[in-house]
């Protein structure tokens, strides 16, 4: 191999014939009865529809696990989003379990200065989502990862409503509200949905920057 050939390897974002490479985006999430994975859905496609970033979508099951080939995926990528379902002011106990069985690549740092962001949806307002954040916000850090959040102000006018972009105020994380009688397909609702867009948009923009 020659010199000229080995510096160009050594270019982060490029492959080994000086190429640049896709950033490369995924989502990892746990959805209950169908409103997260909609709102995992407005993150994908908020990402997706960012040029030079590829997106893997990472479901977690019922029973709390991945799909064959999950983790060594998740390795390789250059920002993980996570997601998850408020419930009695946390994460789901599926997402739990995926994040104790994070302890592999944590023991190794394998997911060290990865870009990491969230969302979350419960059926209340408030619902203390925040926490569920929060818990997503630690585990990046123990994870030694980079937060993101969405970057957006809140709608928060007399005028303001589930229409509006970050209408639930998430600064920290992408924020839904889906009333408990309300259908997957009535929620959430079109300004928790595009709030999720963007964050997915705002990941993958720093993702595709980062890699040069």
């Amino acid at each position: 191999m020659s010199a000229a050939h080995t510096q160009r390897a050594a270019i982060p974002g490029r492959d080994e014939t000086g190429t640049k490479t896709m950033a490369k985006v995924g989502l990892i999430y746990f959805s209950g009865y169908g409103h997260t994975a909609k709102q995992a859905e407005a993150v994908r496609a908020g990402a997706a529809s960012v040029d030079g970033a590829e997106v893997s979508v990472f479901e977690i099951s019922k029973d709390g696990d991945l799909a064959d080939g999950a983790w060594e995926q998740l390795a390789g990528l250059d920002a993980i989003i996570y997601g998850s379902p408020t419930y009695m002011g946390g994460p789901a106990w599926q997402f739990k379990k995926f994040a104790d069985a994070s302890s592999k690549p944590w023991f190794t740092q394998a997911w060290k200065d990865k870009i990491a962001a969230g969302f979350t949806n419960s059926a209340s307002v408030n619902g203390d989502k925040f926490n569920t954040v929060l818990y997503f916000f630690t585990l990046s850090q123990q994870h030694g990862q980079i937060w993101i959040g969405t970057g957006l102000l809140p709608s928060n006018t007399k005028a303001h409503g589930p229409n509006d972009v970050n209408w639930t105020a998430g600064s920290a994380g992408a924020l839904a509200i889906s009333p408990s009688d309300a259908s997957p397909e009535e929620a959430p609702r079109a300004g928790d949905l595009e709030t999720a867009r963007l964050l997915g948009a705002r990941v993958a923009a720093y993702a595709v920057k980062t890699r040069g």
